[in-house]
């Protein structure tokens, strides 16, 4: 069927070309396989660094086992939100069990990690309160701050001086202070136990999103917090999400009775949504399980990341500040990201190519992103292959290992 184009087509249409024309357009591929690193994407084979899947837990059969027998007993859909009559027993074991592994009082399921921070910023903070945010802050939260109503102020990168500053102008009723725990573009670490220190220094509340640390920190597998050996009162607001690391989808927040309480009462992205398929809290269930029992996943990780790092550095590639997961490697152009990306693809090697407005302005990069799944054999055919892309990458300059 034609459709006659429209004048917003036309307005629209304009937008779209000097888009693709800052080489800033994005376009989607279609994957035909599982989440593992050999991966079937428009019909050919790749070998994928591009997954946040950091355990390689999204194929995994026990995961698998736990959602079709979810599925046979709860059906597919939730059918309602959890206020409603949405919330199964499984959604109701998956809370405690997250609370118990990441040792809070209670924890509460959102459908997505946006939800669960745009819910939780605007049911904690709102007109005459402040919220600060570190300026590489994932968008759900930088959204979640805006959209509050409270004073948004963000401060430099990791800069507890920069926040220091605003937390001591600042007479807001309420201080939300909201950072990631990894940062998700950069893959360094947010200064907890320090910003936990600010935190009651200036009778500010914390927040951290561990998205990307959530599985692969801590002894365990329980994140930042576990990490840093963090409290529940050092950090009352701890956000994760499961559909990363935990190979399932969904997010949750965890903190006191009273946290929880409150977000159920207020958070609207969690009241006026939908809840996850009970097969789906289920596979996060069983992935609970896996996490604590197979903890040479986080090893082996670990091997994999320094493995990549020496290599890398020994090609002359210029590394961030990184130990986790997440090596980015900074291009700067959104042209030469780009073709540097089309070059891997075309020996096989598929690679986010993460550009403006994701990230800042001249910072366009490589998101390179290891799994557990992967083996060292993996790490080296990645290594070989941003060796014949040597011309188009900036050469190091004197980026930690």
């Amino acid at each position: 069927m034609t459709h006659q184009r429209t004048a917003m087509d036309e307005v629209l249409a304009q937008g779209l070309l000097e888009r693709e024309q800052q080489h800033l357009y994005r376009r989607r591929r279609t994957l035909q396989s599982p989440q593992t690193p050999d991966m079937t994407v428009d019909g050919r084979s790749y070998l994928g660094f591009c997954s946040n899947d950091y355990l390689g837990l999204a194929n995994h059969p026990q995961l698998i086992d736990a959602a079709q027998q979810a599925t046979a007993a709860f059906g597919t859909g939730s059918g309602a939100s959890h206020l409603v009559c949405g919330h199964s027993s499984e959604h109701h074991a998956l809370e405690e069990e997250l609370a118990a592994f990441t040792g809070r009082e209670r924890a509460l399921v959102f459908s997505s990690g946006y939800m669960a921070n745009l819910g939780t910023i605007n049911a904690l903070v709102g007109k005459g309160d402040a919220v600060f945010e570190d300026k590489l802050n994932h968008a759900s939260l930088l959204d979640g701050g805006l959209l509050s109503g409270a004073r948004f102020q963000r401060f430099l990168h990791n800069d507890l001086a920069s926040l220091e500053k605003k937390l001591v102008s600042t007479d807001a009723a309420r201080k939300l202070i909201v950072v990631d725990s990894v940062f998700s573009m950069d893959g360094d670490l947010a200064p907890l136990p320090e910003l936990a220190q600010l935190a009651t220094k200036h009778g500010a509340w914390l927040m951290a999103d561990d998205a990307h640390g959530f599985g692969c920190l801590g002894a365990t597998g329980a994140g930042s917090a576990e990490h840093f050996g963090l409290s529940q009162s050092e950090l009352p607001i701890l956000m994760g999400t499961l559909g990363k690391a935990a190979g399932s989808y969904g997010a949750f927040v965890a903190g006191s009775h009273e946290l929880i309480e409150t977000l159920i009462q207020h958070a609207r992205p969690y009241i006026y949504t939908t809840a996850i398929p009970p097969s789906v809290a289920a596979s996060s269930r069983a992935a609970l399980l896996v996490m604590r029992n197979e903890g040479w996943r986080r090893e082996h990780l670990q091997v994999l990341i320094a493995r990549f790092r020496q290599g890398a550095q020994q090609l002359g590639l210029q590394l961030m500040s990184s130990a986790t997961a997440i090596q980015p490697i900074v291009i700067g152009s959104a042209e030469v990201t780009m073709a540097v990306a089309e070059k891997l693809r075309q020996q096989g090697i598929l690679i986010g190519a993460i550009r403006p407005p994701t990230v800042p302005e001249g910072s366009a990069r490589l998101r390179i992103t290891l799994s557990a799944a992967h083996t060292e054999a993996h790490i080296d055919q990645l290594l070989g292959a941003l060796a014949s892309c040597s011309e188009l990458l900036p050469a190091n300059r004197g980026a930690p290992l």
